[in-house]
């Protein structure tokens, strides 16, 4: 309204508290007191020439980064490197990264599955550090960080999972995990390459049962096979003999098929081969004799 005119209206913008607690957002300067420091340093570099030069340059590697710290507060920007690198006597210090994949195994780990199976799951995991201000300023050993999350999201994903899906389903369960690790130690400046679940150690007694169980399941499964082919033997018997009932002389072709199957054999048997024509007369026969 008009009464309003002459109020001066202020607005003001609350920073996240995760952006607040970082050092690297800071834009303070280092002050007059500071700027002293740093142009005395400067001087003294400049007057000790060239000696001053061996203890200002440092060599900084490809896979390396440096990031510089002057009167404690880290240089703006990004890290410095790779390359020639020069600091300030008594006002810089310097902290180098290696930005290499760093590879860790992830030892044993005691795990009580969804279904009450104790087992012992060790992996590995694979990651580099992308931002090596981050590394440096967000944590204070980010290596062992990154170990004791890896350890503890392990232990914490597995713990949900039955012992069949641990089993069948790890590449679905390391993603998992790579995922949670990658979220949680992205604020530390570390990227999660990948995660492996190496080996799955089961109690002797678990795995003794698991045989049996297994052997069991075979047992039945060849069982049921046999029957099958039982069943199914029957039934072509069944109509083989309707086609000799039907076919006397089928009989016959049969019986000399059979002579000639072991005639092909090496034994000692021998056969006599008597027509199937003349049995019903030598029964006719003996009949009349009686």
């Amino acid at each position: 309204g008009d009464g309003n005119r002459g109020e001066k209206i202020s607005y003001s913008f609350h920073m996240p508290p995760s952006l607040q607690d970082r050092p690297t957002d800071r834009k303070e300067g280092i002050g007059v007191c500071g700027w002293i420091l740093v142009s005395l340093s400067f001087l003294f570099v400049v007057l000790t020439f060239p000696f001053s030069i061996w203890a200002c340059v440092k060599i900084i590697k490809e896979y390396e980064r440096a990031v510089v710290f002057r009167l404690g507060r880290i240089l703006p920007k990004k890290a410095k490197g790779p390359g020639l690198l020069l600091v300030l006597p008594c006002t810089d210090v310097f902290t180098k990264v290696d930005l290499r994949t760093v590879t860790w195994n992830i030892p044993p780990q005691e795990i009580l599955t969804k279904d009450s199976v104790t087992t012992q799951v060790d992996g590995v995991v694979y990651y580099r550090i992308c931002s090596a201000i981050s590394s440096v300023a967000n944590v204070s050993n980010v290596h062992l960080a990154t170990y004791l999350l890896a350890q503890t999201t392990l232990r914490n994903v597995l713990g949900t999972q039955s012992l069949s899906q641990i089993l069948s389903s790890r590449e679905e369960i390391a993603h998992n995990i790579q995922t949670m690790l990658d979220s949680a130690t992205h604020k530390w400046g570390i990227k999660v390459a990948r995660v492996e679940i190496k080996d799955v150690r089961i109690p002797m007694e678990m795995q003794r049962a698991m045989a049996a169980e297994a052997e069991a399941t075979r047992e039945a499964r060849a069982k049921v096979v046999a029957a099958e082919g039982e069943m199914n033997a029957s039934k072509a018997l069944k109509q083989a003999s309707t086609v000799l009932v039907e076919s006397p002389v089928a009989l016959q072709l049969r019986y000399l098929q059979t002579l000639t199957t072991m005639a092909t054999e090496k034994n000692s048997t021998i056969v006599f081969p008597l027509p199937i024509s003349m049995v019903p007369g030598l029964y006719k026969n003996n009949g009349e004799k009686k």
